[in-house]
């Protein structure tokens, strides 16, 4: 899940990056709300999450998989990779 300004971009921060491609994050937008849904939902199965952004990461708070120590940041933009 990634915030929909972000997909298409490249991030780079000493030896790490952040490489937001089309044809990864790009199926579908969503509301906020919905995302929450989503992510309650699947983190009942056996889950993997990869999460990149504000808003993104706001729902993977709000939906209960992530807490604030769990996110990394590459030149500023927010990420979070989460395995259920």
């Amino acid at each position: 899940m990634c915030d929909s300004n972000l997909i298409g971009k490249k991030f780079f921060e000493d030896k790490r990056q952040l490489d937001l491609r089309e044809n990864f994050y790009k199926d579908k937008e969503i509301s906020f709300e919905d995302a929450v849904e989503i992510l309650q939902r699947e983190r009942l199965e056996d889950s993997t999450f990869n999460i990149v952004g504000e808003k993104a990461i706001k729902a993977a708070i709000e939906a209960l998989i992530l807490n604030k120590e769990g996110i990394g940041k590459v030149d500023g933009v927010p990420f979070a990779l989460i395995l259920i």
